[in-house]
C-alpha cells in the first residue's frame, strides 16, 4: 500500500512534506497534468456542498478552529460541519478568504496540519482528522482530482503502460489513491520525494 495511504487520517502531511511557503518555488501547476502535456479537461462546477447540524463531537474541533482563525486575524468567518466522501470538512465561510486560502491552496495546506496536529495531541486511539476549506475551494479540487482519476484509469487501460501524474501535495495524493483503491484494473503507488512526489498508475 502507498505510504499516502498508510493511515486512516485525511491529513495532509507525509514524510518529507515541503514545508508551508517553500513548496513550489513558482513552477508547480495548479492542476495536476500527465506528463506528456495532455490537460484533464475541468470538471463541471459543483453545486455547493450543504452545512449539516453538527454533531456533538465536532464541537471541540470547530471551537479549536475558530480560535486559530481569530489568532489569524480572521474574526468574522463562520465555520461549517460538511461530511463528504472523503472526508470531513470543516469550511470556513465568509468575506474575503483568498488569504487563508494561499497560493494554490498552500495556506489551507499548511493550516490543515496544524490544526489536524493540534487536534490530536495526546490521543493514542481514535484520532480525528478534518480537511479544513474555505468557500469550497478544496472540495472543488476534490472532486476535479476524482475526475483526473477516472481519466487515467481510462487511459491506462486503453493504453496499457504506467500513466505519471503531475506533482500533488500529500492530500490531493491521496484523493487519487482512494478514487482508485478499487478499481480490478488498475493499481497506483506514489514515487519521488517532496515536492515532485507525484502519483503513478499501472495497469494491474
Amino acid at each position: 500500500m502507498d505510504e499516502d495511504l498508510q493511515d486512516d487520517s485525511n491529513r495532509e502531511e507525509a514524510p518529507g512534506a515541503r514545508p508551508y511557503g517553500r513548496r513550489h518555488r513558482g513552477r508547480r501547476p495548479h492542476g495536476p497534468r500527465e506528463n506528456n502535456g495532455d490537460a484533464p479537461r475541468p470538471a463541471a462546477p459543483p453545486q455547493r456542498d450543504q452545512a449539516v447540524p453538527e454533531p456533538e463531537e465536532v464541537k471541540p474541533a470547530r471551537v479549536l478552529l475558530e480560535q486559530i482563525l481569530e489568532k489569524m486575524g480572521i474574526e468574522s468567518a463562520e465555520v461549517a460541519y460538511i461530511p463528504r466522501t472523503e472526508g470531513e470538512y470543516l469550511e470556513v465561510r465568509g468575506a474575503d478568504l483568498a488569504n487563508l486560502i494561499g497560493r494554490h491552496g498552500n495556506t489551507l495546506e499548511a493550516l490543515n496540519l496544524i490544526f489536524n496536529n493540534i487536534l490530536n495531541v495526546g490521543v493514542r486511539n481514535a484520532r480525528h482528522y478534518y480537511t479544513i476549506d474555505a468557500e469550497g475551494y478544496r472540495a472543488r479540487r476534490a472532486d476535479q482530482l476524482k475526475t483526473i482519476a477516472l481519466q487515467t484509469l481510462e487511459r491506462t487501460i486503453r493504453e496499457k503502460r504506467p500513466i505519471k501524474l503531475e506533482p500533488m501535495l500529500p492530500s490531493e495524493r491521496k484523493i487519487i489513491h482512494l478514487a482508485l483503491a478499487d478499481s480490478p484494473f488498475v493499481q497506483t503507488e506514489s514515487e519521488g520525494v517532496e515536492p515532485e512526489r507525484r502519483v503513478v498508475v499501472s495497469p494491474k
